[in-house]
């Protein structure tokens, strides 16, 4: 995925990929070589509270590249994409004054959408509702959610992460205020940004990146995954909860499966979407997919093809 052409000199390095394919390491291995900062698109990780569910960058990684959009919300903040560019776009004006690359690293492929290619200015949404699509999640589930976008936006159920019920919601939301579909308002024409942009793909072989989830997991679980679940059980209704790695732990503590059970669908659900990710970073044009192993193949990439 590119931006539309632009003669800045200034670039913005993309790293992209699935769930635990290894983004963070090399990130910031390329951010320390471009000797420049690092700006977040993993949605899961803007939340202070939760750190090892969503697999945050530890202190250590943290103190060897600066990062932004990193544990900057909390858990009970309301945000959305919009915001996120808006914030994204500013912080990349004052970057770019003193670097000439920032990495934009993360798996949340709808937020590294809106910064290299923005998005329609979409209307606010009436408090009344976002109440009654609050109610039918309370009420139905994921499954009610996917129901209702299937009948009025096809298109975008098709496109969705069918897992995040905050983009669903949205999608509902939008269609009922304006009566038109999602998928029609957003942006489909790239908008010019002021800086050139350069996307990476982290790959590995499907056998090794469903390895490396599941030995996560295990990791997470060692390192105190069930009793950060357990601290967050009671606020389990918050859209930041409504996640991979927490919800499983919640029906676990609600009684509907054992541990076991809770942390097989974990793994489960991880790799598959993992497997969603993939699909959506297809459709990027004039991308580099590599092995995220191979650090200086990739920097070649970045700084020789300028």
């Amino acid at each position: 995925m590119t931006s539309a052409k632009t003669s800045s000199d200034k670039t913005l390095v993309v790293v992209t990929g699935p769930t635990g394919v290894g983004k963070t390491s090399l990130s910031i291995d390329l951010a320390g070589h471009l000797q420049t900062e690092i700006l977040s698109a993993d949605a899961r990780q803007f939340y202070r509270e939760l750190s090892i569910g969503t697999a945050a960058p530890t202190p250590e990684e943290l103190a060897r590249v600066k990062h932004h959009f990193v544990g900057h919300l909390s858990v009970n903040d309301y945000y959305n994409v919009s915001m996120y560019e808006e914030q994204a776009l500013a912080l990349l004006e004052k970057l770019f004054s003193t670097h000439d690359y920032v990495v934009l690293a993360g798996g949340s492929g709808l937020y590294i959408d809106a910064v290299c290619r923005g998005f329609d200015v979409l209307p606010p949404v009436d408090a009344e509702i976002r109440e009654q699509v609050d109610q039918v999640y309370r009420e139905g589930g994921l499954d009610a959610l996917r129901l209702w976008l299937r009948s009025v936006d096809p298109e975008f159920y098709l496109q969705v992460d069918l897992a995040n019920p905050n983009r669903m919601k949205r999608a509902i939301e939008v269609f009922l205020t304006t009566g038109k579909k999602f998928s029609e308002l957003r942006t489909r024409k790239a908008n010019l940004r002021p800086f050139r942009v350069k996307t990476i793909v982290a790959d590995r072989p499907r056998q090794e990146l469903f390895g490396r989830i599941n030995q996560r997991v295990d990791q997470m679980v060692a390192d105190g995954l069930i009793e950060e679940a357990l601290h967050f059980f009671r606020m389990k209704h918050l859209n930041a909860l409504n996640t991979v790695g927490y919800k499983e732990l919640f029906d676990w503590l609600a009684g509907t499966c054992t541990l076991s059970q809770a942390i097989e669908k974990i793994k489960t659900n991880t790799r598959r979407y993992a497997k969603r990710q993939i699909t959506w970073f297809k459709r990027y044009p004039d991308t580099q997919w590599v092995h995220p192993d191979d650090v200086k193949g990739i920097i070649s990439l970045l700084v020789e093809k300028k």
